[in-house]
């Protein structure tokens, strides 16, 4: 199994989103799996210029930025992989500015006037198969604590797996990083016990994607559990707003700041 993980968060290697993905790599490499990731920070892309010319006679399918700078060497790589994961933080409420431009490339590789039905039965437009079909998994986070906003980044993804014909084979949601440390801080799983089951559940997930080519619902579910210890009652009444504040405020009281820890 060939896995390619494509990195969208600007702080790159550094950030909460590669820490994430080392899990996945970690225990798909133990299970038998090939799992490179692709910082796009370190990387030289160009933001599509909607000039049209990938869909000229004199330049089909070519982007004018080909050998220019390195997103046709990314989609070379999208082609060889297995499958894909897709890897952002959640920037003003949607994936981020790096990973969006990058797969606005994608429009090089399409025929736009080469109208067809996707077998969802939506309307779209001729795609390379070989990339843009590719099973996929998604890996969000965020340091928000609220479920809801990693939503547009996961909806974002499955109108991206409808109209590309690509079947989506896991969503991995981790949420409070800031409050968990980012990976960084041990103190963490003194203030929130819960983030070992977190953790693991993110090495199961490389472990199911090597042997099993999909994320089960238990190891997501697992993945994108509470963190923020509280008392059982509160977690039936957490989304009333009076409850919500003491969630809040406990979560601040909880809460260590570092400089450099993001």
């Amino acid at each position: 199994m060939k896995i390619l993980a494509i990195n969208g968060s600007y702080r790159g290697r550094q950030g909460h989103t590669s820490f994430l993905l080392s899990k996945l790599s970690k225990s798909a490499v133990s299970a038998g799996a090939e799992f490179e990731v692709i910082h796009l920070t370190e990387l030289k892309i160009h933001h599509c210029l909607s000039c049209g010319k990938c869909n000229s006679p004199e330049h089909y399918l070519k982007c004018v930025f080909d050998g220019k700078d390195d997103v046709r060497s990314v989609f070379e790589k999208m082609a060889w992989a297995d499958i894909l994961v897709f890897a952002t933080p959640v920037y003003v409420f949607g994936l981020s500015g790096l990973l969006k431009i990058f797969l606005e490339r994608l429009y090089a590789t399409a025929d736009v006037f080469d109208l067809r039905l996707t077998q969802s039965g939506l309307v779209f437009h001729h795609i390379d198969q070989a990339i843009c079909s590719k099973p996929f998994a998604v890996l969000v986070c965020c340091d928000n604590l609220e479920k809801e906003m990693t939503g547009n980044v996961t909806s974002y993804f499955q109108t991206y797996a409808r109209f590309n014909d690509a079947p989506q084979v896991g969503v991995l949601v981790r949420n409070a990083g800031r409050f968990a440390g980012h990976g960084k801080d041990p103190e963490a799983f003194r203030r929130a016990p819960k983030l070992v089951e977190a953790y693991e559940a993110f090495e199961t997930a490389g472990k199911e994607l090597a042997t099993l080519g999909h994320i089960t619902s238990s190891t997501e579910k697992s993945a994108a559990q509470n963190i923020i210890p509280m008392p059982a009652v509160f977690k039936v009444l957490q989304h009333f707003r009076p409850f919500k504040k003491i969630m809040v405020k406990k979560a601040r009281q909880m809460m260590k700041y570092e400089e450099g820890a993001v």
